[in-house]
């Protein structure tokens, strides 16, 4: 079963491959599909040695997230497999006829959920395996019924294509229909957006940067048919610290804080980039901790040139506003390539509140500190900030009544809300949201991790007045 595309012909093909493949696709048994799901887990774990090796030469990513990344993309297809295996999965419901209701009798009314269509997915930069190829995105629209169209991201293309023969391989296994995944491989933005253009895509997963995924919305909106985009694309994650936390436990909260923001050279979408506390000399020893802390953080490489140019361009922006001061700068890199510096700036809530390009991600270990006069600040802010994937509270059992006031402006900003604890780190487990309002995502009623990812790939049928033997629920 071939399944790697390029070009305008390569990608025409690959869409109607998926077009031809869905009806077949859609009406297999779930058992079959979650046959598919595990049996592609299989193959990744079988070439987890040579994927990994890839992931390390192509992305400068350690062994050790390499293998944690290949676990992940294991478990989440194993997890939708599971998920297959119930039967109340797709949401039926049923209320029986009452002909004899008065004023009007009731038809009999079933629905169920059904697949939407063949979905591209787009690899993210930042995670070679779990969020890319055979990642999350892809199989939730596998196990929905929805055939893939998966465009690689061009940092990985070896990890990309290694990834790519197990599903093919495993999809061959499991008898399913030609189309069913494909691989469309090439440079620049063109590929990506004529995959979104076209007719016989019905949905868009992507995980990048915002200007990428506005892009993508742009042309999927501009189409005779618009459809959804799913895309994650900025979030900064700001973290509350709050006085009695502060106060209790100063030294503990500096660590748990640079461990976040420098994992992985911060490159997370779930980073700490902000921090908003109440002036006052617990926030001095916080601040005297974390610059002790950074001081000694060494760069790391980033991903790959692109991302950290990027880097560097945004923390030399940050160094260039007034009023913006360095709090702490890691270590040199001493040769390092592609190295991210951590750094933590610092500024006051006025100048926050009037500089919009402080809200903005700066997608590395970069982090800044809004130290406020009052309380009162903390909730303002809070107000002002725009959507996220997470917001944190670090509180102790005294800043309840300040928690209180913010949870339910941070309910209407973030999909994942955080107590006494740090936004890195996301469980791919049944209550998570890894979603959120505008710009963190193009439609925050989702969340691309977890079994409730499906959903987006599903939407509601009702059939009235079926008989029995002729309906499908």
């Amino acid at each position: 079963m071939s399944g790697e595309f390029s070009g305008p012909a390569g990608i025409e093909e690959a869409c109607r491959r998926a077009a031809a493949a869905f009806d077949p696709y859609r009406r297999t048994p779930d058992a079959t599909r979650a046959a598919f799901l595990r049996a592609t887990a299989d193959r990744l774990r079988a070439a987890g040695e040579e994927l990994v090796a890839a992931v390390r030469a192509e992305t400068a990513l350690t062994e050790a997230r390499a293998r944690t990344e290949l676990d992940r993309t294991v478990n989440q297809l194993r997890m939708f497999a599971d998920l297959l295996d119930d039967p109340a999965w797709a949401s039926p419901k049923r209320l029986p006829a009452l002909p004899d209701r008065r004023p009007a009798p009731r038809p009999d009314l079933r629905s169920r959920s059904v697949p939407i269509g063949p979905v591209a997915v787009f690899g993210a930069s930042n995670f070679p395996l779990a969020f890319s190829t055979a990642g999350g995105d892809t199989a939730s629209a596998l196990a929905a019924g929805c055939p893939v169209v998966v465009k690689s991201h061009p940092a990985h293309p070896r990890t990309a294509r290694l990834a790519a023969g197990c599903v093919l391989a495993a999809a061959a296994e499991t008898g399913l229909p030609e189309g069913v995944f494909g691989l469309v491989v090439g440079e620049g933005n063109e590929p990506g957006e004529r995959l979104v253009a076209d007719p016989r895509i019905a949905a868009v997963a992507f995980t990048g940067s915002r200007a990428g995924g506005t892009a993508l919305t742009t042309i999927a909106n501009a189409r005779p048919v618009p459809i959804p985009v799913y895309a994650e694309m900025s979030s900064v994650n700001p973290v509350f610290l709050l006085p009695s936390r502060l106060a209790a436990g100063t030294a503990e909260v500096a660590a748990g804080y640079v461990a976040s923001l420098t994992a992985s050279a911060g490159q997370f979408c779930t980073n700490p980039g902000l921090l908003l506390a109440v002036e006052g000399p617990h926030l001095d020893r916080f601040r005297a901790a974390v610059a002790g802390l950074v001081e000694k953080q060494p760069a790391q490489r980033m991903l790959h040139a692109g991302i950290a140019q990027a880097y560097r361009l945004g923390v030399a922006e940050l160094t260039d506003l007034p009023a913006v001061t360095t709090l702490a700068v890691g270590t040199d890199p001493h040769g390092v390539p592609d190295a991210c510096v951590p750094v933590v700036f610092q500024t006051d809530a006025a100048t926050f509140h009037a500089t919009p390009r402080l809200r903005d991600e700066v997608f590395g270990a970069s982090g800044l500190l809004v130290a406020c006069p009052a309380e009162d600040d903390l909730v303002e802010l809070a107000q002002e900030l725009p959507g996220q994937l997470t917001a944190t509270l670090q509180a102790a059992p005294g800043d309840r009544d300040l928690a209180r006031r913010l949870l339910p402006l941070l309910e209407r900003r973030a999909g994942r809300i955080i107590y006494n604890g740090w936004p890195t780190g996301v469980e791919v487990a049944g209550p998570m949201v890894h979603g959120g309002p505008y710009p963190a995502t193009a439609d925050g009623r989702s969340t691309s991790v977890g079994p409730m990812a499906i959903d987006r790939f599903l939407r509601p049928v009702c059939y009235q007045g079926f008989p029995d033997d002729l309906a499908p629920c």
